[in-house]
């Protein structure tokens, strides 16, 4: 990682199957139009509950990547 400058994105993803989905479809997303993406960090996590049961999951991450040189 010597001599990378990273810029930081905050993304927000959403799923109805598991907090991981959620994350994965962000940064598959975020990967169709940003290029070098080297790592996130989970900043939040938020869940819709219907009828006693976890309906929709929420979540908000931060991702670094590399500018170009």
């Amino acid at each position: 990682m010597t001599g990378h400058i990273y810029k930081h994105l905050e993304l927000t993803g959403s799923s109805a199957t598991s907090i991981e989905d959620a994350v994965t479809r962000a940064i598959a997303k975020a990967s169709d139009t940003v290029r070098n993406i080297r790592w996130f960090e989970l900043l939040d996590t938020r869940g819709q509950v219907e009828k006693g049961k976890i309906a929709h999951w929420q979540v908000t991450l931060k991702v670094g990547f590399t500018l170009e040189d």
